[in-house]
């Protein structure tokens, strides 16, 4: 029996030298040492070295061959010419496009392929392949869509549909106008609407805190029927002193109430803020309650206008960019960040929660809850639309227009 000693000694010697052999060196080297120390070397210069019995046994037989061939080393084979384990795709060079057909049934397969509708996880695409005749495990999957260019990824949003011709130049008009109203000290206002939220104990996207073992329980479905009513929240920001308020709704995302909040807005925080203002510039999406098509949107401004004895500017984000508004990545984003992971189980919470919304470059959010009811389906007459002192610019009036106190 070879000592544990003698085993620990073969292993230093054989991590001094193992990085300077190759395989073949290696494997002769084991061999030698298994030779030498008699009955019982190889299982102990195998458990020394980590090379298998079988591979010191092979070793042992090119010494048996010898080692003083004539064959001169710079050009002596490690393996035999075409030795070692075939690759699954030099086996069968269908392998790569049968795979390949699976992962994009649509574009490069069989539209009926099992895979259709199904996540391509690559244990499923595994269990496909075996069905073909292919024994192949999971983690070579994974290679193989490693070779095709695959990786794992989420959905992307740029798709924004067709793009308007002038969309760089709306953009350049808006920013022009938006330092035009600052350089003047005039207020100007981004505006939209957030998300609808279900109230109640539902999932919300991120992860809180919490004491281990001690996970916030929820619903496991969170179907409107389930909920305590919802919420529509509508903020304002102000682009030039980075505030917010945001009208918690609980009715419908009306005309009505996007103009009542910027009324609150005005009322609560803008006043005090510009008491010297003599116009406001609004900025806001294309479509929505405060679309550049809303009639109601625009009657709404005039009465607005009328209370307050300002005009006010609107310009309007071309089709499908709203995701560039400033209230996107200045204020919603950073809401949605507070209340990760937390149920929002009443009206009370959700406004909590948007007014302690900070960031460290300072911005602060007055929110309040708004249960008045605004209908929908209000009709704007043509008489009416008349009424309203309307200015439209000379570029894109449908979208950039001044609608004056009467």
């Amino acid at each position: 029996m070879i000592s544990q000693e003698i085993v620990d000694a073969i292993q230093i010697k054989y991590d001094y030298i193992k990085s300077e052999l190759d395989e073949r060196g290696r494997r002769i080297w084991a061999a030698s040492e298994a030779t030498s120390l008699g009955f019982g070397g190889i299982v102990a210069t195998s458990k020394a070295t980590g090379i298998a019995e079988s591979t010191i046994r092979i070793g042992r037989n090119d010494i048996k061959k010898g080692l003083n061939s004539k064959e001169p080393n710079n050009t002596r084979k490690v393996r035999k010419k075409g030795g070692g384990r075939k690759s699954l795709i030099h086996k069968d060079t269908k392998l790569l496009s049968v795979l390949d057909a699976l992962v994009e049934p649509t574009s490069r397969g069989d539209p009926t392929s099992p895979l259709r509708w199904t996540c391509k996880s690559t244990r499923k695409l595994s269990q496909e392949l075996n069905k073909k005749g292919y024994n192949i495990s999971h983690t070579k999957v994974a290679q193989l869509l490693g070779d095709l260019h695959y990786s794992l990824q989420s959905t992307r949003k740029r798709m924004e549909g067709k793009s308007h011709p002038d969309r760089d130049a709306q953009f350049e008009f808006i920013n022009s106008k938006v330092i035009e109203f600052q350089k003047s000290g005039q207020p100007v206002i981004s505006v939209d609407t957030k998300k609808k939220e279900l109230i109640g104990r539902f999932s919300n996207n991120g992860q809180e805190y919490q004491l281990k073992g001690k996970p916030e329980e929820v619903e496991t479905y969170d179907f409107p029927s389930m909920s305590d009513g919802k919420s529509i929240p509508y903020g304002v920001y102000d682009m030039t002193n980075n505030k917010g308020w945001v009208s918690v709704g609980t009715d419908h995302d009306t005309a009505q109430f996007a103009v009542h909040t910027i009324q609150q807005w005005w009322c609560q925080m803008g006043i005090a803020t510009y008491p010297d203002a003599e116009e406001l510039l609004i900025t806001a999406d294309g479509g929505g309650s405060n679309g550049s098509r809303s009639r109601l949107w625009k009657l709404e401004l005039q009465n607005f206008t009328n209370n307050i004895r300002l005009s006010v500017t609107v310009c309007h984000f071309p089709p499908g960019t709203s995701k560039w508004n400033k209230i996107e990545h200045r204020m919603f984003s950073h809401i949605t960040k507070n209340w990760r992971g937390r149920p929002l189980t009443s009206h009370e919470v959700i406004v909590n929660l948007i007014a302690n919304t900070t960031t460290n470059a300072g911005l602060k959010i007055q929110a309040e809850l708004d249960l008045k009811e605004y209908p929908t389906g209000i009709k704007v007459s043509d008489k009416k639309m008349a009424m309203i002192n309307l200015e439209k610019n000379d570029f894109h009036g449908e979208w950039n227009y001044t609608i004056h106190p009467t």
